[in-house]
Parts: C-alpha cells; sequence; structure tokens
C-alpha cells in the first residue's frame, strides 16, 4: 500500500485561499454611505478595485455612469460603453468598471463632450461638478510626505497616489500642488497656513468650504476653520485640503459650497 501524504490536504488548503482572489462584490448594505446606495435596490453592491483612493472616500466607476450620469441601467450596459474607450479619468482611459474614482479626479466624456469634477456636497456625499474643458487639464492634490530618492533626489507623494520628482522647493507637507493633467507636472503650490481657502475632506464637517484661522502647537494635531456662514469648527489637520488662497478659489465650487 502507498502511504498517505499527511501534508496534502493542507497544501491544497492553502492553494485554495491564495487563489481565491478579491472580492468584486459586496453587501449593500456594507457600502460606503457617499455612495448614495438605495437599500431597497438590491443586495449587492459593486467593489472598488485597487487604486489610488481608499474605498470609503472614493466611488466605483460603473456607480458614477449608473446612478449619478444615468447613462446606462445595468452593469452590463456600463461594460459596454466603457469598452467603447470614450472615458477618461485625470485624461486616462479607463476601462475597468470598479475603478476607484475619488475627491479632486477630473472624469471627461469624449462622447457627449462633458467634464465632471469629483467633489463632497454639504452632507459629505461624492457629488459631479460641471467644469469647462480649460478647467479640465489641471486638478489639485494635497502632499502627503516628503522624501529623498536616489541620488539625493528630492520627491513628493501625493493623495492620489502621484510621486513627483523634483517639486518645489517651497512645497511642505499638508501643502496642495497644481498639477498639469496632460504631463503631470506642478503648475502651481498652495500654501497650508492660516489665511488659506480649504475643503473639508473628513470628519463630521466633511463637505464644508472655510478659511483656515489658526494652528494649535504643541502635540495637538487640530486647526481652527472658519466657514462663509461665520461657523467656527475645531477638525484635524489630515481632513484638510487647501483648494485656494484667501477667498480665491483655484477650481470652481458649487453654489452650494462656496456662498
Amino acid at each position: 500500500k502507498k502511504k498517505r501524504n499527511k501534508g496534502s490536504k493542507y497544501v491544497f488548503l492553502i492553494y485554495f485561499i491564495m487563489t481565491k482572489g478579491n472580492k468584486k462584490h459586496n453587501k449593500r448594505l456594507n457600502a460606503p454611505k457617499n455612495w448614495s446606495l438605495d437599500k431597497l435596490g438590491g443586495i449587492w453592491a459593486p467593489n472598488s478595485s485597487k487604486g489610488p483612493h481608499k474605498k470609503f472616500s472614493s466611488i466605483p466607476l460603473s456607480l458614477i455612469i449608473k446612478n449619478k450620469l444615468k447613462y446606462a441601467l445595468n452593469s452590463r450596459e456600463v461594460s459596454q460603453i466603457l469598452s467603447l474607450k470614450t472615458i477618461r479619468i485625470d485624461h486616462k482611459q479607463r476601462t475597468d468598471k470598479n475603478f476607484s474614482v475619488g475627491i479632486m479626479d477630473v472624469l471627461t466624456i469624449d462622447k457627449t463632450k462633458e467634464n465632471f469634477r469629483i467633489l463632497y456636497d454639504r452632507i459629505g456625499k461624492l457629488t459631479l461638478h460641471r467644469i469647462s474643458d480649460e478647467e479640465s487639464n489641471f486638478k489639485i492634490s494635497k502632499v502627503l510626505h516628503i522624501s529623498t530618492g536616489k541620488k539625493g533626489v528630492p520627491l513628493i507623494v501625493t493623495q492620489d497616489g502621484r510621486t513627483i520628482i523634483y517639486p518645489e522647493t517651497n512645497v511642505k507637507t499638508n501643502d496642495s500642488v497644481l498639477l498639469n493633467l496632460a504631463n503631470g507636472k506642478i503648475i502651481d503650490y498652495l500654501k497650508f497656513c492660516p489665511g488659506s481657502l480649504c475643503l473639508i475632506i473628513g470628519g463630521s464637517n466633511k463637505g464644508k468650504t472655510g478659511i483656515i484661522i489658526n494652528e494649535f502647537k504643541g502635540g495637538s494635531n487640530s486647526i481652527m476653520v472658519k466657514d462663509f456662514y461665520g461657523y467656527e469648527f475645531e477638525t484635524k489637520i489630515n481632513n484638510i485640503l487647501v483648494i485656494g488662497k484667501g477667498y480665491k478659489s483655484f477650481i470652481s465650487l458649487p453654489k452650494i459650497l462656496h456662498k
């Protein structure tokens, strides 16, 4: 009689776990609230693919086409639209229906000649803001940290997963950079300092815009912000995205966000 290998069942179990892969679907009730999904719309919801944005701060491309723009009725029609290669995110063609689209990303539809920017509304849910062709050529991204590469080459890492070599010498952490989407170079930078116009991208005040008042020094990482209605609130520095200098915004905002 042949001896049975005792470790064969464990090898098969490990092989089964490794080949399972990531889930491509999600329970509708467990989906992020900023997707604005109806609870009675079904059991399942799409799951975001791995990309430059986190799951709870982005939305799958299929939900934008189907729920926001109303260009498709089901997932099959979404795949047919994407197969035409007429939809671009930040000037790059995307055919993955679950590609994660996040804050400040620029959505371009070549067939209808439409341009949209992903922003938060007043209640913190992702929305589409229609922009012009000229404004669709740039975006604002937050600087997460600064480091040095090989041979002492300085580089910065932005919020949307970009690594930019040879940045401006005055750019610091928590500042924002104005990027040219055609070549990925820095056009201008926005300093994180009192008096700058900012957008709240996290916390209970997500979606509000206001002016940075002052920064708490010491071990605290909080900051005071005053919105356009005169209301002052406190938030963390990680929730701040600088979008302008003074009261001048470098991007167009919905009327409900900019008084």
